[in-house]
C-alpha cells in the first residue's frame, strides 16, 4: 500500500505485523527504507502510521522552493542512503559541502575543514527537507508496507508479544515491535511512563534562506557571536540555508523586522566573510532545548529520532545522530533473526540500545559543549578559544580526526 493510502479496518478488527512504525517523517521513512532487505529475506510485516497526508509523489512535479528548510546529511548519511538505493535520486537536488570554516566574531583565529583534505568528494551535502521526504515515499510505494495515512495512535497498551495499537480510523494492530519515530510530539511517550530529561538553553534558533551576492562555493559557515551562533549551509544556486541562534524572546523583534533591515543586522553580525546578503525567505523561529529519553528500548518497543534525542542544532548532528540509530537498529534486528530471535526480543534490542550508547553519549556531549564553551561571553575566555581555534588549524591529525566526526564516518 502506498504513501498516502489509508488501510482499512474496523474496530473489531485485529491485524497482527512484526514492526509498527508510528510517524511516517523523515526518520520514520527511513526506517522502513532500511527494513527492505529484511521484509524480503524474513517476510516481515510492516506498518507505518502517519499523522499528516502524504500527497502522491510518484507522479507529482518537483517545486523547489526558496523558503523550503533543509537538512545538513554527513558523508555517512549519504553512504546509508547509497545502501538503502536512495541517494543518487536524493543527490539530485542537494549541495555539497567541500568545506567548513568555524570562527568566532571580533577574534582572530578560525578552523577549516577540507574536503581535498581527507581526499572525499564532498564532507557532507545539504538536502531540502521535503525533497528528501519526497524521495523517500517514493521508495516506500515499492514496499509491501501497510500505510495508515493519515491515522494516529489513540492508545498504545502492552500486550503478550509485543503492544497494542488503537488508531483513530478505527485500526486495531498488534506489533512484536513499535517503532515510536513521530519526533515526541504524539505524547506516546509519556503514556508509556517513558520520562525525558530536558535543558532549555534559552535560546531560540531562527531559520530562513538568504541569498548571497557571490556563488558560496561549497563553504558551510559557523560563525560564533555574542548572541550565539550563526550557520550558513550552502544549498543549490547563490543560496544558503541561514541557523541564527538568539536569547529567547530576541527573536521576535527580527522576525518582525522588514526585509532591508533584517539583511543589513544578519550582515552586521556575521560580517562580510560569505559575501553580501541580499534576499531573505520566509523566517522562522522554534526553541532550543537539549532533551533526552531516559528509555530508549524496551521488550518490543523502541525510541528513536527526536523522540529519543533532540540536540542543539550548532553542530548540525540531530538527523544523522537519528540516521545511525536507524541502521543500527537494523542490523540489531538482522543479527537477532540469524539467530532465531523474534524482533521485539529483549535481548535483541537491549544489544542495539548498548550498541548506540557509545555514539548517542559523545554527539550530546560535543554539540552542548559547544553551546556552553561559546556561549559565555568573556574576554579572556575568547582570547583562549580563538588561540584554540587557531590551533586546531594548524593541528593536522587533530583538525581530520574532527573533520571525520563531522562526516560521520567515526564514533
Amino acid at each position: 500500500m502506498s504513501p498516502g493510502t489509508t488501510s482499512p479496518g474496523t474496530a473489531s478488527d485485529t491485524k497482527t505485523v512484526d514492526i509498527a512504525i508510528v510517524g511516517g517523517g523523515l526518520v520514520g521513512a527511513s526506517l522502513a527504507c532500511a527494513l527492505a532487505p529484511l521484509i524480503e529475506r524474513h517476510g516481515l510485516s510492516v506498518a507505518v502510521i502517519e499523522a499528516s497526508p502524504i500527497l502522491d509523489l510518484a507522479s507529482a512535479p518537483w517545486q523547489p522552493s526558496f523558503d523550503a528548510r533543509a537538512s545538513a546529511i554527513s558523508l555517512g548519511t549519504a553512504l546509508h542512503f547509497t545502501d538503502m538505493g536512495v541517494w543518487p535520486e536524493m543527490a539530485e537536488e542537494a549541495a555539497a559541502i567541500r568545506r567548513i570554516h568555524v570562527s568566532e566574531r571580533g577574534h582572530f583565529g578560525a578552523t577549516r575543514l577540507d574536503a581535498r583534505e581527507l581526499s572525499v568528494e564532498a564532507l557532507g551535502h545539504v538536502v531540502p527537507n521535503a525533497w528528501m521526504g519526497r524521495v523517500l515515499h517514493r521508495r516506500l510505494t515499492g514496499l509491501p508496507l501497510a500505510w495508515y495515512c493519515p491515522d494516529r495512535v489513540e492508545t498504545i497498551e502492552p500486550a503478550e508479544g509485543g503492544y497494542r495499537l488503537t488508531l483513530d480510523s478505527g485500526a486495531n494492530l498488534q506489533a512484536r515491535l513499535t517503532v515510536l519515530a513521530d519526533g515526541g510530539r504524539s505524547g506516546l511517550k509519556e503514556r508509556l511512563g517513558i520520562a525525558s530529561d530536558a535543558r532549555p538553553y534559552d535560546q531560540v534558533a531562527l531559520i530562513a534562506s538568504v541569498e548571497m551576492s557571490r556563488p558560496h562555493q561549497g563553504v558551510a559557515w559557523e560563525r560564533f557571536t555574542r548572541e550565539g551562533p550563526i550557520a550558513l549551509l550552502p544549498l543549490r544556486g547563490q543560496t544558503m540555508e541561514l541557523v541564527w541562534t538568539h536569547a529567547a524572546g530576541e527573536e521576535r523583534r527580527r522576525l518582525a523586522l522588514a526585509e532591508g533591515d533584517f539583511l543589513a543586522e544578519l550582515q552586521a553580525a556575521f560580517g562580510d566573510r560569505a559575501g553580501r546578503f541580499r534576499r531573505v525567505g520566509s523566517r522562522h523561529a522554534y526553541p532550543l532545548s537539549l532533551v533526552t529519553a531516559r528509555e530508549t528500548t524496551r521488550p518490543g518497543l523502541a525510541v528513536l529520532g527526536n523522540a529519543a534525542h533532540a540536540l542543539h542544532p550548532v553542530a548540525g548532528q540531530g538527523f544523522n545522530l537519528a540516521l545511525r540509530g536507524v541502521m543500527d537498529l537494523v542490523a540489531s534486528l538482522e543479527a537477532g533473526l540469524a539467530a532465531g530471535r523474534p524482533v521485539g526480543d529483549a535481548g535483541v534490542l537491549e544489544a542495539f540500545d548498548a550498541r548506540r550508547d557509545a555514539d548517542r553519549r559523545n554527539v550530546i556531549r560535543f554539540s552542548d559543549g559547544l553551546v556552553r564553551l561559546f556561549g559565555i561571553d568573556s574576554r579572556l575566555l575568547g582570547h583562549a578559544r580563538a588561540a584554540g581555534l587557531i590551533g586546531l588549524n594548524l593541528a593536522g591529525p587533530l583538525r581530520r580526526d574532527l573533520a571525520r566526526r563531522a562526516m560521520g564516518l567515526e564514533r
